[in-house]
């Protein structure tokens, strides 16, 4: 019994202190230096808000730029045992768990790399991120896409470009990542356009 009281009193103050009060401390600090990415990083629109910068939508109209295809799903409604897709499921943020050797997978691919014109294609224009929630596609994946938003919006190939490039954004320091087109804020920026 002498041993328990010590290791009780060791497990509750880790608690409170790794659990409960630096969790606290970190928030408020993010709260204060970043308050824009700690509070989600929403992207409003005539004070409402329409998304996060954080998290991809499933964008599927001609006019928009779409997102890389989304691997997330949910609890069938006719049986719980199975799942069914659910693009963008923010709630089921994870990934598909279909390796390379899945036929579905492999099918799905197959059929996306059909659709998405000539070679090359872009691994993100086929393939899911790992959270299959992921809010960015590459230029490239962008660049494929500007014909179709132009005519569908009756645009200018080269606005539809100058848009993308304006909300394209570059390696953290020029070294860290890759450059990114943000697909909620690009087509954001479309809808302001015009």
């Amino acid at each position: 019994m002498s041993i328990l009281r010590p290791a009780a009193t060791m497990v509750v103050g880790f608690t409170l202190i790794l659990g409960v009060a630096a969790p606290a401390v970190f928030t408020q600090i993010a709260g204060a230096v970043m308050p824009h990415q700690a509070g989600g990083s929403l992207i409003e629109r005539d004070g409402r808000v329409v998304g996060s910068a954080l998290i991809g939508q499933n964008f599927t109209e001609a006019r928009y730029f779409h997102p890389r295809p989304s691997a997330t799903s949910a609890a069938d409604p006719q049986d719980s045992s199975k799942t069914v897709d659910a693009p963008y499921n923010a709630a089921a943020g994870a990934a598909s768990q279909r390796g390379p050797s899945s036929q579905v997978l492999l099918d799905a691919v197959k059929e996306r790399v059909a659709g998405a014109g000539p070679a090359p294609v872009p691994a993100d224009a086929v393939t899911a991120s790992g959270s299959g929630l992921d809010p960015d596609i590459s230029p490239e994946n962008a660049a494929r896409q500007v014909a179709r938003v132009a005519q569908a919006r009756g645009l200018q190939e080269s606005q539809v470009r100058a848009i993308v490039a304006e909300n394209t954004t570059a390696p953290v320091l020029g070294l860290l990542g890759v450059p990114r087109v943000n697909v909620l804020r690009v087509n954001l920026a479309l809808d302001a356009a015009r």
